[in-house]
């Protein structure tokens, strides 16, 4: 494990936020969203409708960048706007129009016994684009009771920013992506605290280089960002509480376990450890000028 102190000292990244970036540049990345269904029509039980996919991408595009009148929107200090928009593909990976969806029954009997047995190998069998092109999501059709349970998860970049190895990477060459429970993807009438679409918000910081904000479990190091105030320990609350040095714990981060209401905040520290990523990680860069985001003339 790292030991450097935070993402603005001992790190790659430029100490004054957003300071590399030229100025008002939008990073635009393609996305694919791969629905996993257990073969109901389209719009019932996991076979999601294209609707609910549809604003689960503007709930995306609402918090990570900071819009007024949504609920991503928030005038903290330390908050800032990452200029990071996600599109839904336009082009698949041969060229062909696209609305960035597609379908597949899952029958995890039709696997061969040489796939790996990891749910990115596994979904990405059935259904998988060109990750330096494409962020892959899929959409897992979990039980029922999985619900607030087993949200989501992602595969980290490759990056020689403190805290890499904490990351869960692909194996060499292989499926890489975000998966999200299919109750917890857009919003919904779900109980619990996850059905505001902010599980997938929460996990594509994570593809994109973000830690928990307890990261380490260290009040040293925690998740390398200065200006997330420091924890040891997940954050789960709905109320503030204190946390290392005396310091009020940040519960609107994205990158805790707090319930999708209260989230609303990436810092300028965690924004910079993003742009970063984009700027520099293979499997990441190239999503820059993938043409999957382009209209097929």
């Amino acid at each position: 494990m790292l030991l450097w102190g935070s993402c603005t000292e001992k790190s790659p990244i430029s100490d004054n936020p957003n300071d590399s970036d030229p100025p008002g540049e939008v990073y635009v990345l393609p996305v694919v969203v791969h629905v996993m269904h257990n073969g109901e029509e389209i719009g019932t039980g996991t076979n999601l409708s294209v609707e609910r996919i549809e604003r689960q991408i503007e709930i995306l595009n609402e918090d990570y960048r900071r819009k007024e009148g949504t609920r991503g929107y928030n005038e903290h200090p330390d908050g800032g706007d990452t200029r990071i928009e996600f599109v839904l593909a336009r082009q698949d990976p041969d060229g062909n129009p696209t609305n960035g969806i597609v379908r597949h029954k899952l029958v995890i009997e039709d696997l061969p016994e040489n796939i790996p047995n990891t749910e990115y190998e596994q979904y990405g069998y059935f259904s998988f684009w060109d990750s330096e092109r494409y962020i892959n999501i899929w959409t897992a059709p979990y039980p029922e009771d999985f619900a607030n349970l087993l949200l989501g998860k992602a595969t980290g970049p490759d990056s020689d920013l403190p805290g890499d190895s904490l990351f869960q990477k692909p194996f060499d060459g292989g499926a890489e992506g975000i998966i999200i429970n299919w109750a917890h993807f857009g919003e919904s009438d779900l109980e619990g605290g996850h059905n505001l679409g902010r599980t997938l918000t929460h996990e594509m910081g994570h593809y994109l280089g973000l830690l928990h904000t307890w990261g380490t479990n260290e009040c040293e190091t925690n998740d390398y960002c200065e200006d997330t105030p420091a924890v040891d320990s997940v954050v789960r609350n709905s109320e503030p509480y204190i946390g290392c040095n005396g310091e009020e714990v940040m519960i609107a981060n994205y990158m805790n376990y707090t319930p999708d209401r209260v989230m609303n905040v990436f810092t300028n520290d965690q924004i910079d450890r993003m742009h970063y990523v984009l700027e520099n990680s293979p499997r990441r860069t190239s999503l820059l000028t993938s043409p999957g985001k382009d209209e097929v003339k």
